[in-house]
């Protein structure tokens, strides 16, 4: 089947028509972009200007997921955030498109990311006598690379299915992003099947992915009991972390994308919870426990002073 789109542009209701609301969600969303891009970055330049850091598998994935987090949050906050403050809410046939692959491309890598963090603290846990050489470089390298191409194959899944839709006249999309479900409410055909598809494409995943990192992680814990009490509160701090992690990103999206395409009056407000809080969580999870991070922070901060007062 072949586009046969006559939609040049789409409208995004967005969270609210009401201007009052409008200039609320500006100033939040205004708020937690920042913090968001802030918190991320401030990981991304602690650990890349701390070689210490930088050569442990953990701080190594932990890098790319605050990268990740940053991606994610760019893709879709700046939009909503000019929408809510000018008002003019519609996005170009090409821009949702490069929304939709842009957006399932950063979150697919991060789903297989935090897959090798959850793997990095299994082999660290359970094999510590093996770790160096089964975490080594190359094996990270390996990792990250099959997590953007994982990334990659699922978004270009997820076009090439929206391309294949006709968009004869409705444009009015009642979401403030491009997804697959609500552009399939617009389609001018039966979209069961590419619905069918969508829950096979995320849907799936999703489920399969937080059933394995639980089962990961339930063995970690498990494993915990034969270590001393000190072993065991750190491993704890760290898998405790990446379990808040894990269950703030999967949960809402295995709500979202596990069922048939249908209006739920709080899916928007589900797709918030997945879009902002993750990102902006991620950093204060990861860091708010940790000792080391904490202590590369303030060396990075200082150097940055210093060469300030140098120039």
């Amino acid at each position: 089947m072949q586009n046969q789109s006559f939609v040049t542009e789409f409208v995004l209701l967005g969270l609210s028509q009401n201007p009052k609301i409008q200039k609320v969600v500006f100033v939040i969303f205004l708020f937690v972009y920042i913090a968001t891009i802030w918190g991320n970055m401030l990981i991304v330049g602690t650990v890349v200007c701390s070689p210490a850091l930088l050569e442990c598998p953990m701080y190594y994935f932990l890098t790319f997921l605050s990268f990740l987090d940053a991606c994610v949050s760019s893709v879709i906050i700046p939009k909503v955030i000019a929408d809510s403050l000018y008002g003019r809410n519609t996005i170009s046939f090409e821009g949702c498109m490069v929304q939709l692959f842009a957006g399932h491309f950063f979150a697919g890598v991060e789903v297989i990311v935090l897959t090798a963090m959850a793997y990095d603290r299994y082999v660290a846990i359970c094999k510590p006598l093996h770790y160096s050489s089964i975490m080594n470089r190359r094996q990270c390298h390996a990792l990250m690379g099959v997590a953007w191409t994982g990334g990659f194959l699922h978004s270009v899944t997820q076009v090439l299915c929206t391309f294949q839709l006709p968009f004869c006249g409705p444009n009015v999309i009642d979401h403030f992003i491009c997804d697959l479900y609500p552009l399939l409410k617009l389609a001018c055909t039966d979209t069961h099947i590419f619905g069918f598809l969508a829950i096979a494409n995320s849907g799936s995943i999703c489920i399969i992915i937080f059933s394995l990192l639980l089962v990961s992680y339930g063995v970690i814990l498990f494993s915990l009991r034969k270590h001393s009490s000190e072993g065991q509160r750190k491993a704890l701090s760290t898998c405790g972390s990446h379990i808040a992690v894990v269950v703030l990103f999967f949960v809402p999206c295995i709500f979202v994308y596990t069922r048939p395409p249908s209006a739920f009056s709080f899916e928007k407000m589900v797709a918030l919870f997945y879009c902002m809080l993750p990102p902006l969580l991620n950093p204060l999870i990861y860091t708010f426990r940790n000792k080391e991070v904490k202590n590369a922070m303030r060396k990075t901060w200082k150097k940055l002073m210093v060469i300030s007062h140098e120039k």
